[in-house]
């Protein structure tokens, strides 16, 4: 493997050095009036064609975006996409069609000379104020928007979940009912307690763990959820997409946010984009032989964790409040599952 390394450098620098002799043997070339008009008009051809380009994504390349925030915190997180998009898509069609028009409109001619401008504090003044200001507020904008995620201060009766991460899994554990998790750490982790759970912690016995065997975790709609990530081996990163929230799950120390789903998983299939974005899922699938698709929400790790990272999920079920206390009540204590006295 060192050996092909070697041999590509050599073939780079090889390369590199057979195109820089060929730049310099067009030193001596001089452009006519009749290769200036070719290459302006090419530049037309060539702006009429990223035009289409883009419309083309923006229109066929829509079924890969995510559906609508299932969360209300995720609102602000598309609302600021939104925003810088459209900015974005707007300064980029302008420039794109002065960069491209100018280049063919003063293409050299025979007899043309350059005019000096001298420069303008007006101008200069405008595209540097406005793109600041333009950055201020949606900075502006992003930071608030973390602090909104990330400040659980206020969170009035939230549901508290430990999210715990490994080489290549994931594990879920529900605070109890005085809804405090115990201390986990691990050194703890030995036999059916996965997690490290410090079992002579009080506050530890009535917690509930997500079954290994059938790794789901549920949310109640409506109500806050706030997650506690902790990692038992390498750098991991929570994921859950629809929700619209990410955080690195760090070995050795214990990272949060938190959400408040907005749908039910039966709502989220029903909406017009989920459907739609469902059946041309299962349109490819269906041609590779493949089972249907069926909308779930998911958590995902985000970070390179290894050979399987691509295979590290947990499948995520939101319910209505009276449905998840049911399935809650059902769930036997950790207390119970590793018979502690």
């Amino acid at each position: 493997m060192l050996a092909l390394f070697y041999i590509f450098i050599a073939v780079a620098i090889g390369v590199s050095f057979w195109q820089i002799t060929r730049i310099l043997n067009f030193r001596t070339v001089i452009a006519t009036d009749k290769d200036n008009d070719t290459q302006g008009k090419l530049f037309l051809w060539f702006l009429a064609f990223l035009y289409a380009m883009m419309i083309y994504c923006l229109i066929a390349m829509n079924v890969i975006m995510l559906p609508e925030s299932a969360s209300f915190e995720g609102e602000h997180d598309d609302n600021l996409f939104n925003i810088t998009f459209i900015l974005i898509g707007i300064v980029q069609f302008v420039m794109q069609f002065l960069l491209f028009y100018f280049s063919f409109k003063y293409r050299g001619k025979k007899g043309n000379k350059a005019l000096f401008y001298a420069d303008s504090h007006k101008l200069e003044a405008i595209w540097t104020i406005t793109p600041a200001v333009v950055l201020v507020v949606l900075i502006g904008y992003g930071l608030w928007q973390w602090n909104n995620i990330m400040d659980l201060s206020d969170a009035e009766d939230p549901l508290i979940i430990e999210v715990y991460s490994k080489q290549f899994q994931w594990e879920a554990r529900y605070a109890g009912a005085d809804n405090t998790l115990g201390r986990g750490n691990v050194n703890f982790i030995k036999g059916a307690n996965t997690m490290g759970v410090d079992m002579s912690d009080v506050n530890s016995k009535d917690d509930k763990k997500v079954s290994s065997i059938d790794p789901v975790m549920y949310l109640p709609k409506g109500r806050k959820v706030i997650f506690k990530f902790r990692s038992q081996d390498v750098l991991h990163s929570a994921y859950m997409p629809h929700f619209r929230a990410q955080m690195n799950c760090v070995p050795g120390m214990v990272t949060e946010f938190g959400f408040t789903p907005k749908f039910t998983t039966e709502e989220m299939r029903q909406q017009s984009e989920v459907v739609e974005k469902t059946a041309g899922i299962n349109k490819i699938r269906a041609a590779k032989g493949e089972e249907p698709y069926e909308f779930d929400y998911v958590l995902l790790c985000n970070k390179i964790c290894g050979a399987s990272h691509y295979g590290m999920q947990m499948k995520i079920v939101v319910v209505e409040q009276a449905e998840f206390d049911k399935w809650y009540g059902e769930q036997p204590t950790l207390g119970e599952q590793l018979a502690v006295k």
